[in-house]
């Protein structure tokens, strides 16, 4: 590294997160030392957070594509067909690092971002979800963190009025010096409304709109880039500060201005800003783009291009518009309230480049940026496959009763009301099926169609079998859907892991994806958009691998949809799909024998399929009064969630020999229904005609319930423990 610009160092280069070889690549990108703004740029451009250089390699490898896809991968949101000349709009995206040093506005700007994705695109967003990991429960900033990011979520979205209606909350102490905090919107959109981002054509007007530029969010993405240490409070002033009131107003803006056909193409400014956004419209549309800095809206004064270009600055978005559409466009966002700026012009030069006071303060070939981003293939080693759990290690409790009323009051079963009723889920008046179920359902505005929705992931199963704990991922999002009666269609996915420079950590990352793609093609259930957020340790520490998964799924009848409550005395319990009593990292295993060790239950991906056509035909005949999916906590767990969203018990029949095995084990591919009485037979008769395991697990009534006839666990009792462990633990905001 020897060739600097004045007032740049080597020092400078290691602060802006590039290493002396990346350095290397700029000088001959360049031709020249980058100056002070060009270092800037290509520091968050070459971000892990905006380049995926440790991803890119094996993201190619997943499913992305399918029948039912529109746009997969590379926009700012994936798109899916629904029928009717509709389409779905939906991503998902981390605000990790930001929640953790801002817990509010942390998780309130990543609301904000990821809506925008969405509304980039065209569609209005329908409904909000998210998936929270926080550290143990008694650490000494958990109470702290889940407050302020339950609140930062709510603040948001209840603001803007879209309903945010699902999601996971869990606890582990790898957390615990990085949470993570990823959020999903889904929107819906006319197919030919459908908005992109390439900046086509050249001397067409590119537009700034929204609010005025700031200096929060500075760095932001390169920060969300690198690990975290004891001094991470310090980076408070990199997270970015939303308003969702000026989103709101943005959000109409756009979409008036969408009705008509002066827009080319628009983009968010997410992560690096402006320079982001300017730099992806470019590339995609194979252009150059020439900005005039002394017209971007500044909230602050004496703004430098540095500070323009990498402000993270909230409710801000480019577009490219049809030459004299401006005044038009301009009318529209004077009568919302809103900055509306010509700042530049496209050009056929490839290159970004920036004018400030009459200079020019940088030139970069676009392509530099990005398709000539470094892309690293890192080593990698592979996760020595566990031993499998010892049919002694986790023996039979004194207490079947006990040990359900443990687990149902544990962290990762307890009841998550204290958070959703935080948020404004049925705002809109189309939430059909809010938090609590398997998946959400929304309807499709005007019609009888619905949207299911969910996010899952067990990270437990990820840490110790990344390929099977990859696969469990996705059929666990797709089997949720299939339970509320939806045809899952895709996904996607945020992809949260340690540092990529370690080869176990990187190995982790690998195989889950391994996993993950070997699912989304045996399901037909393709990802469509997405999200890597790496470097999530604090001190060496990396959290467990976490990649989340956001599904969706459309009912075409809301009349035949699934939900989890029981309803009718004398109805009849079946268990589909096979019970073998997998106890391996299992939560019995955790929270009755403190034992977090052995294999995760097998995932068979045909038998996922199998098993969930007959389910989800079953609810579309209107053979099942209500369905719940197998998952967390095992069969006995799914019975008592059932009978506290119904408010009435059940009589269980279990084996006599390894019964616990019976009731808590975790296999995979399994659902509990409830039916009819004069339904039983016909439904065992066609599941042996589809080789799908069934049998009948029990009856509907009572106050509590009940393994073999033995001492009933009471609902009131059951519901005192599963809704107070919030309350009690985590409810006090400090």
């Amino acid at each position: 590294m020897t060739a600097f610009a004045e007032g740049i160092s080597a020092a400078t280069v290691r602060e802006h997160g590039l290493t002396e070889d990346e350095y290397g690549q700029i000088l001959k990108r360049m031709g020249r030392p980058p100056n002070y703004t060009e270092l800037g740029i290509f520091s968050v451009m070459w971000s892990e957070h905006c380049s995926y250089k440790s991803s890119r390699r094996w993201l190619k490898e997943l499913p992305t594509t399918g029948a039912q896809v529109i746009c997969g991968p590379g926009e700012n949101a994936g798109i899916v067909d629904i029928g009717d000349g509709q389409a779905a709009v939906f991503k998902m995206e981390s605000h990790n690092h930001p929640s953790f040093i801002e817990p509010y506005q942390g998780a309130a700007t990543g609301v904000g971002g990821i809506m925008r994705d969405v509304f980039t695109m065209g569609a209005r967003p329908v409904a909000n979800l998210n998936a929270l990991r926080f550290g143990d429960p008694a650490h000494e900033k958990t109470r702290h963190l889940v407050s302020g990011v339950v609140a930062g979520i709510g603040g948001y979205g209840n603001c803007m009025g879209v309903p945010t209606v699902g999601g996971e909350v869990n606890f582990h102490p790898s957390y615990n010096g990085n949470i993570l905090v990823n959020a999903m919107t889904v929107g819906v959109v006319d197919q030919d409304k459908i908005f992109y981002s390439a900046a086509k054509g050249v001397g067409n007007p590119v537009v700034y709109v929204g609010s005025k530029t700031g200096r929060d969010g500075i760095h932001g993405a390169t920060m969300a880039s690198a690990e975290f240490d004891d001094n991470s409070d310090e980076k408070r002033p990199t997270v970015q500060v939303g308003d969702p009131f000026t989103e709101k107003l943005l959000l109409e803006a756009c979409l008036e201005l969408m009705a008509g056909d002066a827009i080319i193409a628009i983009q968010d400014m997410g992560a690096a800003g402006l320079t982001s956004s300017s730099v992806e419209m470019a590339s995609k549309g194979e252009v150059g783009i020439e900005l005039n800095l002394d017209q971007v809206p500044c909230r602050e004064t004496g703004m430098q291009p540095y500070e323009m270009m990498l402000s993270e600055s909230q409710e801000r978005m480019l577009m490219v518009l049809h030459p004299g559409r401006q005044e038009a466009a301009r009318a529209i966002f004077d009568k919302w309230g809103l900055d509306f700026a010509v700042i530049g012009l496209t050009t056929n030069t490839g290159h970004l480049t920036l004018n400030y006071q009459d200079e020019v303060v940088a030139d970069i070939p676009v392509e530099g940026l990005t398709e000539d981003a470094p892309i690293y293939d890192r080593p990698w080693t592979s996760t020595p496959k566990p031993a499998t759990l010892k049919a002694d290690a986790c023996p039979p409790p004194d207490d079947l009763g006990a040990a359900l009323l443990t687990l149902m009051g544990s962290p990762d079963l307890a009841s998550r009301r204290w958070i959703w009723e935080q948020y404004d889920h049925s705002v809109m008046a189309d939430t059909v099926g809010g938090p609590g179920g398997d998946a959400a359902i929304v309807r499709i505005h005007g019609t009888n169609k619905g949207l299911a929705i969910t996010t899952d992931v067990t990270p437990r199963y990820c840490q110790a079998d990344p390929i099977e704990g990859g696969r469990q991922a996705v059929a666990e999002a797709w089997r949720n859907l299939t339970a509320v009666g939806a045809t899952p269609l895709a996904m996607t996915d945020c992809l949260n892991f340690g540092n990529p420079e370690r080869p176990r950590i990187m190995g982790q990352f690998v195989e889950c994806l391994s996993g993950m793609g070997e699912a989304g093609r045996a399901l037909d259930f393709p990802i469509v958009s997405g999200n890597v957020s790496l470097y999530n340790e604090t001190n060496g520490e990396a959290i467990l691998p976490t990649p989340a998964i956001g599904g969706v799924g459309v009912i075409r009848d809301l009349a035949k949809r699934a939900h989890v409550a029981l309803e009718e005395t004398g109805d009849v319990l079946l268990a589909v799909g096979k019970t073998g009593g997998h106890l391996g990292q299992s939560l019995f295993a955790r929270e009755i024998h403190a034992r977090e060790d052995g294999a995760p239950p097998p995932v068979d991906l045909a038998t996922e399929r199998r098993n969930g056509n007959f389910v989800r035909t079953c609810i579309e005949k209107g053979m099942t009064t209500s369905v719940h999916d197998i998952s967390d906590g095992g069969l006995y767990v799914a019975v008592a969630e059932m009978a506290l969203a119904g408010g009435i018990g059940a009589a269980l029949e279990a084996p006599h020999t390894n019964t616990h095995g019976f009731l808590f084990g975790e296999d995979q591919a399994r659902y509990v229904l409830a039916v009819r009485p004069d339904q039983v037979d016909r439904i065992l008769s066609q599941a042996q005609d589809a080789s799908v395991p069934a049998q009948i697990l029990g009856h509907v009534g009572g106050a509590g319930l009940t393994v073999n006839a033995g001492r009933a666990v009471s609902l009131s009792t059951l519901r005192e423990v599963h809704e107070g462990w919030f309350a009690t633990t985590l409810s006090t905001r400090t």
